[in-house]
């Protein structure tokens, strides 16, 4: 068993952000949550992490709600990477990813097991040569795997990335949800880049306005007709070798303008 939510409705600022969304991940599977901005893809990540508590509608681990499961077992279990991360104190690589042995240790603070679960989660996020690098000498796409690797060190069963790839050049993009998905782990990671949910994820589910648009592997999923109802943007999706590509065509009704 792993992740699942039935059901889930959550108003925030008057709003309703998750409007009776259900999701039901496989062990081991990534799946990814689409839709446009606004569309309710943090909200729904921060019900399935339990950082807010839905309106209606529960989410379960193995079966146990999570409002039953105290913080620090369901932060052993599940770790979620935000989309930013800020920091004025120039602390290592190292110390960035010790933060996710917290949950780990005893009432004196000390966790046995610290420094392996660290050296694992460096060499997982391939950071084992930066473990000394400071914060603020790291690049976009070092200080998200430096976040990832601080998730990993939870050693979590479940991980919730929020748009991993956000302000990342095409390279590290790639090299983010290569990394993502071959984790051993369930993974829920929102993502904005259609094509590269259809060439990573298992399983996709599209959000519009709070609601459940869309759901299933992403070859019979993203189609020109899910873009366009959802998105608002004519396209044309072709299939290679099993993933969907999508092309996204200029709106003859609203041309770029051309300098004289």
């Amino acid at each position: 068993m792993t992740l699942s939510a039935e059901h889930l409705s959550w108003t925030r600022g008057g709003n309703l952000v998750v409007d009776n969304v259900s999701i039901r991940p496989r062990p081991g599977q990534t799946v990814g949550l689409l839709g446009p901005n606004g569309s309710g893809k943090s909200s729904l990540l921060r019900l399935l992490a339990g950082v807010s508590r839905p309106d209606r509608g529960t989410v379960t681990l193995d079966d146990t709600p999570l409002h039953r499961l105290g913080r620090r077992p369901l932060a052993r279990r599940i770790a979620m990477v935000g989309q930013h991360a800020h920091t004025e104190v120039d602390i290592t690589v190292r110390d960035v990813v010790r933060l996710g042995r917290i949950p780990h240790r005893d009432l004196f603070g000390t966790d046995p097991r610290e420094e392996p679960a660290i050296d694992r989660a460096l060499r997982a996020a391939g950071l084992t040569e930066h473990a000394h690098r400071t914060w603020q000498t790291l690049s976009g796409g070092e200080r998200q795997r430096a976040q990832i690797a601080r998730a990993l060190a939870q050693e979590p069963g479940e991980l919730l990335l929020d748009e991993p790839t956000n302000h990342l050049d095409i390279a590290h993009q790639l090299e983010i949800l290569d990394l993502i998905t071959r984790l051993p782990i369930t993974t829920v990671v929102a993502l904005h880049d259609l094509n590269l949910a259809a060439m990573f994820c298992d399983y996709v589910l599209v959000l519009d306005r709070g609601r459940v648009a869309a759901h299933g592997i992403p070859a019979e999923t993203l189609t020109a007709a899910l873009v366009h109802d959802v998105y608002g943007v004519r396209a044309t999706v072709t299939v290679d070798d099993g993933v969907p590509v999508i092309r996204y065509r200029r709106s003859a009704a609203n041309p770029l303008p051309v300098d004289p």
